[in-house]
């Protein structure tokens, strides 16, 4: 008994050594400094340009004309966004570019012809969006199976819906699958056909209306003649000598 006693006094020593060492490493762990997790860095972000600078239609094919009123936004440079009017010889007046030809062109094109007056020694790369806020003096007519038939003021960029919403829609005989547009181009007068249901659905887009240009809807043939049947067979009920025929 005594030599297991002996021997457990001689092993204690080294047993408390290891656990000393155990221990500390342990509590060293615990205390190390760990790095911090660094989130993703992004890449630099370029300015972005104005939203109507992106991506411009140009199909839109209307034409600025006299005394039609545009805003002009140049992106960065307040001074420069005004709005201005068309004079009666087609122009329009910019601070530091001075006198500018706006008559007969898009607002794309009139865009691209300020962004280049700009940027020749003005401004680096200079985002220019032109919008026709109102037409003061171009109109389009509107005939035919609608409700209200007419010439009306062609007023910024008009499409035929909106056209057709001016006039109150088609008519109870109206047909919208067939709408012609009469224009002018050239010299040479231009017959357009559009389906006005598709255009509503967004299976067809919905062009823009030029000045001088001419709706046309057209009776529905179906319409007419369902409306003739009923119609007659009416005029045949309350006919008190249909009965002789």
């Amino acid at each position: 008994m005594r030599r297991v006693i002996s021997a457990l006094e001689s092993t204690l020593p080294a047993l408390a050594f290891v656990l000393a060492i155990g221990v500390g490493a342990n509590a060293m762990a615990q205390s190390a400094p760990t790095e911090p997790t660094r989130p993703a860095v992004a890449g630099p972000a370029g300015t972005p340009a104005p939203a109507a600078a992106l991506d411009k239609d140009t199909d839109d094919d209307y034409k600025i004309g006299p005394q039609d009123l545009l805003e002009i936004t140049v992106y960065g440079q307040p001074e420069l966004t005004r709005t201005v009017q068309v004079n009666s010889r087609g122009r329009i007046s910019l601070p530091l570019i001075g006198a500018v030809d706006a008559s007969n062109r898009t607002a794309f094109e009139l865009e691209q012809v300020l962004a280049a007056r700009l940027s020749a020694g003005l401004l680096q790369n200079p985002q220019v969006t032109v919008f026709v806020r109102d037409s003061l003096t171009t109109r389009f007519t509107v005939e035919g199976a609608v409700t209200r038939p007419g010439v009306f003021p062609l007023k910024g960029q008009t499409t035929l819906l909106r056209a057709m919403a001016l006039v109150g829609g088609r008519s109870s005989l109206g047909d919208l699958t067939a709408v012609r547009i009469f224009r002018m181009k050239d010299g040479e007068r231009q017959t357009l056909t559009y389906d006005l249901e598709k255009i509503r659905t967004g299976e067809a887009e919905d062009p823009i209306i030029q000045n001088d240009d001419l709706i046309v809807v057209n009776q529905s043939k179906v319409r007419t003649v369902l409306k003739d049947s009923v119609l007659s067979d009416v005029m045949g009920l309350i006919n008190p000598f249909s009965f002789l025929k």
